[in-house]
């Protein structure tokens, strides 16, 4: 089973993805912030994350460079999922080495989709 580790600040929008990929069998942990984002990165073995960019303690494309620069864990799949929707949010999310970018609100199955791109086949 696939393990997905959702970063969202908000509980509303963190329930509403973790309940929505665990109806569709993939694995889920979450995060609040940045930081713990990062902890999880470390600790758990993930196969992707899902990313907000309006983080506490650390913004979502903060964590991603983080990722993506660290050999450990560089090929990390990351989607960024953000409110944030102009082409330079999107542009500047990319350059941080994000896998792909969608903006809120989304269709549920647009983040389905967008998400098992990335995951391994089994």
């Amino acid at each position: 089973m696939s393990t997905v580790l959702v970063v969202e600040d908000s509980p509303t929008q963190q329930k509403m993805i973790a309940d929505l990929l665990r109806r569709n069998g993939i694995s889920v942990i979450v995060a609040d912030n940045g930081i713990e984002a990062l902890e999880q990165v470390k600790e758990q073995n993930l196969d992707l994350v899902v990313l907000d960019i309006v983080l506490p303690k650390m913004n979502g494309y903060e964590v991603c460079r983080r990722i993506k620069s660290d050999s450990k864990t560089q090929n990390l799949a990351v989607v960024m999922c953000s409110a944030k929707k102009e082409e330079f949010d999107r542009y500047w999310g990319m350059k941080q080495g994000a896998d792909a970018y969608i903006v809120k609100p989304f269709q549920p199955q647009e983040l389905l989709l967008k998400i098992r791109q990335f995951l391994p086949k089994h």
